[in-house]
């Protein structure tokens, strides 16, 4: 997938500046889709070149002025086209992964440090997903939102993001276990 998938599916919410987007992506698609504010930028440039998507300047006092993206619809369509592809087989590359398979021969103080911090990432993504979840249900309940919703697509994303950082908790505690026993064993 090409970060310009991304960056057009983003596009759907409505008009958005780089900056936005930047935000965006690290509010809600980090889990699956990382990219750096200067990745997005660029990215921008090319897709306004290629016609995906169209930019206006918004003039702003005591502020640099902004462009604001809007999809086209090339890029509708050319999402509509990424959408009806055959899906790849997906790749999982954690850094943390790999430092807990080397445990054995490594730092386990430093790898169980660090499986902590994962918890508390996955703590911290969680209470921000939440309340974006409490914002887009706006006192609705899940059912009155999903029947009446123009758009599902954020609301099923940010469920899977939700259900892969409990995930990250539950692995991570259970690993933090193990490796205490561990430790309680060798001693």
């Amino acid at each position: 997938m090409a970060l310009r998938n991304a960056v057009m599916a983003a596009l759907l919410e409505g008009e958005a500046s780089g900056y936005d987007l930047a935000k965006e992506f690290d509010a809600s698609v980090a889990n699956f889709w990382m990219a750096t504010p200067q990745q997005l930028y660029r990215e921008l440039d090319r897709m306004e070149a290629e016609g995906l998507v169209r930019a206006r300047v918004v003039e702003q006092e005591r502020r640099p002025n902004k462009r604001l993206f809007s999809l086209t619809e090339a890029g509708r369509r050319q999402l509509r086209e990424f959408t009806a592809e055959p899906l790849r087989p997906g790749a999982i590359r954690d850094e943390l992964m790999v430092k807990v398979r080397a445990v054995d021969a490594g730092d386990a103080g430093a790898v169980r440090a660090a499986i902590a911090e994962r918890i508390a990432w996955a703590e911290a993504k969680i209470a921000r997903w939440e309340r974006l979840r409490t914002r887009l249900l706006a006192g609705r309940t899940e059912d009155e939102f999903l029947a009446g919703a123009e758009r599902i697509g954020p609301y099923l994303t940010l469920l899977r993001g939700l259900a892969f950082e409990e995930e990250n908790i539950r692995w991570g505690r259970r690993a933090l276990a193990v490796l205490d026993r561990r430790a309680a064993a060798v001693q």
